[in-house]
């Protein structure tokens, strides 16, 4: 009986091992969204302090063309990586980018953008992160491609950064514009 007493720890220690190892082999990124091949959620935000106006699903229904949408944040670090990326895609017309300022404290966000640059299209203030609850953000920056029935068809989370704008979001961008 000591013996085997001995050996369930050891076997605990061997279960919770394999659990956590297999969970460094896992792809943080790839965190699955319930709103994929869904219409947008319904939403209507408030502008960001200095803007006249806010952001709303249907104005991004309403423009019926493929579209990003970006949660971000001026206290957002990996908000600043991205950020390069999404002004060159808005200087060169891309794509529209619509912004929600995520749980920003009022000006903060407005602040940023003169500091950095506007890439949005229009920008929403979801100061309470309601907005972003209902998308399913687990953290900033997220971004979501919007098709042009406004249903949302693939969730970006992280950064955009070039391989996953060549690889992945401009694929899919041009395949939805055919579509």
């Amino acid at each position: 009986m000591n013996r085997f007493a001995l050996l369930i720890p050891l076997g605990v220690f061997i279960i919770v091992g394999a659990v956590f190892a297999a969970g460094l082999w896992r792809d943080p990124s790839r965190i699955p969204s319930q709103l994929i091949d869904r219409p947008l959620p319904v939403f209507n935000l408030p502008p960001i302090e200095g803007f006249d106006e806010g952001l709303s699903s249907d104005h991004i229904i309403g423009e019926g063309e493929v579209a990003l949408i970006n949660v971000w944040g001026s206290w957002c670090v990996a908000c600043h990586i991205e950020h390069p990326l999404l002004m060159a895609l808005a200087e060169n017309d891309v794509i529209p980018i619509y912004g929600i300022d995520w749980k920003d404290k009022p000006g903060d966000g407005t602040a940023w953008l003169e500091r950095f640059g506007n890439p949005y299209t229009r920008i929403g203030d979801d100061m309470d992160g309601r907005v972003a609850i209902d998308f399913g953000v687990t953290g900033a920056p997220e971004t979501f491609v919007v098709d042009k029935q406004g249903r949302v068809r693939y969730k970006q989370v992280g950064p955009i950064t070039q391989q996953a704008w060549d690889d992945v979001l401009w694929p899919l961008i041009e395949e939805l514009r055919r579509s």
